[in-house]
């Protein structure tokens, strides 16, 4: 079954999404006292954050609402992985020191990055790298002030929206020209 990407978008809005979600972890939670911690750890990513990770291009500048939704089911998987309980401490040290996991923007902006940062270096398919291309390479632009900060022109003129998947287009622009996510990016 095919879902246009604004139909998924407003479905990880909606609390059904993250219902769904609570659910799979109530399931585990029942033989979780019979799982050892890798196994549990698998279960957990099998059936919710890869789901959370699928999608995380398409949680670009979501609202903090929809990004807290998530967290909080990230939260409980957490968790469920660890055995520990709702009101312990220390949730957060769990989750980055002894998981590895990333809370739920951060990989939304890895994600973005990382495709711009192959865009731009001719590591990412043909059509991705046409579409991303650095304001200093256009013939017209390259007076212009933002040629010195480093800005990059998305050219969507070949992309076909439907009318109701159609956002700010400049919401997308805003999050890749954040500056101070370029020099990180070039290290790599």
């Amino acid at each position: 079954m095919h879902t246009s990407s604004c139909s998924v978008l407003q479905g990880m809005t909606k609390s059904r999404c993250c219902y769904v979600f609570f659910f799979q972890l109530r399931k585990l939670r029942r033989v979780r006292r019979s799982l050892d911690r890798e196994t549990a750890a698998t279960l957990v990513h099998a059936f919710v954050t890869s789901q959370i990770d699928y999608y995380n291009a398409l949680l670009a500048n979501a609202p903090r609402t929809t990004t807290d939704k998530l967290q909080r089911v990230l939260n409980a998987a957490a968790r469920v992985t660890t055995g520990t309980r709702k009101f312990d401490r220390g949730l957060m040290h769990i989750l980055h020191d002894k998981l590895h996991w990333l809370d739920v923007p951060q990989p939304v902006t890895f994600k973005l990055c990382m495709t711009v940062y192959k865009s731009l270096h001719g590591l990412a398919p043909q059509y991705l790298s046409e579409l991303c291309v650095p304001v200093a390479d256009v013939a017209g632009r390259r007076q212009l002030r933002s040629v010195s900060r480093g800005l990059i022109l998305f050219s969507l003129q070949h992309v076909k929206l439907q009318p109701t998947c159609v956002r700010q287009p400049s919401r997308l622009e805003l999050t890749c020209r954040n500056r101070h996510l370029w020099p990180s990016s070039n290290a790599l």
